[in-house]
């Protein structure tokens, strides 16, 4: 069917509203039939009775007959009053008349036939109509009497508090409907932003692509341009590292036929600035298939670990290197603080942050780690002189090298940071890097439990 998303918007909104006009509609029609009855034989004989003695004796008329009737005369010990009416629709027995009595008269027009009609607090029956010397008369009764009613006849005569009501009710048929559209879009939008902020193996869940809507459909192809996305990126990746495998092979070449030059007697100057470029190649192949593993995540099973174990051979050497350095690097993380993680690439991480804050810090370095519910955050500080900050969203992409307080001086790549966000990346956690005040850069992590 097209446009199934329409005729579910359409269907809704109109059912919706057609059910509450029908019920508010229906329910003066429910009254109405609840209330209106033929009338019963014993009070319709009860009224010809008193007819059939009117007409014997016409002199009745003149008399106060009929409020002798009232006084004397129950049913099943209820007062009954009557009311005399003539062909003009004038009561000739009494002028005090109830507004039920006039409501029912108005209704006997419209039925042409005798009937009862249960008001609030009052039976009302009639009328017989009778002939007397050429002039035709009605008569009418009525007895108080409360009749059960439905419980739904409350909200016919509290008219404020039924519009109320459906108020209410359309809001939460809306609602309704609101709720099974937006959950399967909140479910898309989740999905988009997960797979935005680089979590590739994020789908949208089972219950959004078995719709049989637009919606499903767009989860459904979602699902297949996310499945595309990780493919290509997994592909990429391994042919990153494939080739820098491969360069390894002429490298060591290379190393070798200098290696054999130097043996006999033929280094020059030449020659040892062939060999820096070679080692800083090797380097670079190291680095560029760290961060190929890394994304990759092939040759690690996540475990669960203290963080302070998994860390204690990267903190001894950050120490250490501050130390020669003369500066001071303070580390605080509890022993108790555990997650799942990999080793190896945390600890490549958080080592990649340590040494670039002890070359940059003028001399104090802070390492603090806590842990939430289902969170722990590790932040790494340094007094050094920051980071521009229009560069600080770009210091975490490949080969990008901040060219402003942090010099390119240390004659690395750019991939360090690099390998430390794809490392979090891996653990499905988040990473970022603010300037502090006055001076100084600050990097938090945060890495689900």
């Amino acid at each position: 069917m097209p446009n199934r998303l329409f005729i579910k918007l359409l269907l809704g909104f109109w059912l919706c509203s057609s059910l509450i006009i029908a019920l508010v509609g229906l329910l003066p029609l429910l009254q109405q039939n609840h209330d209106r009855a033929p009338i019963p034989p014993h009070l319709e004989k009860m009224l010809a009775t008193v007819a059939l003695r009117i007409q014997e004796n016409p002199t009745l008329l003149k008399s106060d007959f009929l409020r002798r009737w009232e006084r004397h005369r129950d049913i099943e010990g209820k007062p009954l009053r009557l009311y005399l009416v003539n062909s003009q629709g004038q009561v000739l027995n009494t002028n005090r008349i109830s507004r039920g009595v006039r409501s029912f008269m108005l209704m006997t027009d419209e039925e042409k036939q005798p009937i009862s009609h249960q008001f609030k607090d009052e039976l009302v029956f009639g009328p017989h109509q009778f002939t007397l010397e050429g002039e035709t008369y009605f008569i009418y009764g009525r007895l108080p009497d409360i009749h059960p009613r439905p419980w739904f006849f409350f909200f016919i005569e509290n008219k404020l508090l039924t519009l109320s009501l459906a108020i209410v009710l359309s809001g939460l048929l809306c609602a309704l409907l609101a709720w099974h559209l937006g959950k399967a879009l909140n479910s898309l939008k989740k999905s988009a932003n997960a797979l935005a902020e680089g979590d590739l193996s994020n789908r949208v869940d089972r219950a959004t692509t078995q719709r049989n809507d637009e919606i499903g459909q767009l989860a459904t192809a979602f699902n297949s341009m996310a499945d595309s996305i990780e493919a290509m990126v997994n592909n990429q990746q391994r042919l990153m590292g494939d080739i820098s495998h491969e360069l390894r092979t002429p490298l060591t070449r290379l190393q070798l036929s200098l290696a054999l030059a130097r043996k006999k007697g033929q280094q020059t100057t030449e020659t040892d600035r062939i060999a820096y470029e070679a080692e800083q190649l090797e380097k670079l192949i190291a680095e560029l298939l760290e961060l190929s593993r890394v994304k990759l995540s092939t040759n690690e099973t996540k475990v669960k670990l203290g963080l302070a174990e998994s860390l204690s051979q990267v903190l001894d050497d950050a120490e250490f290197e501050a130390e020669q350095q003369g500066k001071k690097i303070t580390i605080e993380i509890d022993e108790d603080i555990e997650l799942a993680q990999f080793p190896k690439s945390l600890s490549r991480a958080i080592e990649n942050l340590l040494r670039n804050a002890i070359r940059y810090a003028q001399s104090d370095i802070h390492i603090h780690a806590a842990q939430s519910e289902n969170q722990v955050h590790i932040t790494i500080e340094d007094d050094g002189p920051g980071i521009d900050p229009a560069e600080l969203d770009a210091i975490f992409k490949p080969f990008y090298r901040p060219d402003s307080a942090r010099q390119r001086e240390s004659g690395g790549w750019g991939l360090g940071l690099a390998i430390t966000e794809a490392a979090i990346s891996a653990h499905k956690g988040k990473i970022k890097a603010e300037n502090r005040v006055p001076h100084g850069l600050r990097v938090y992590m945060s890495l689900p439990r």
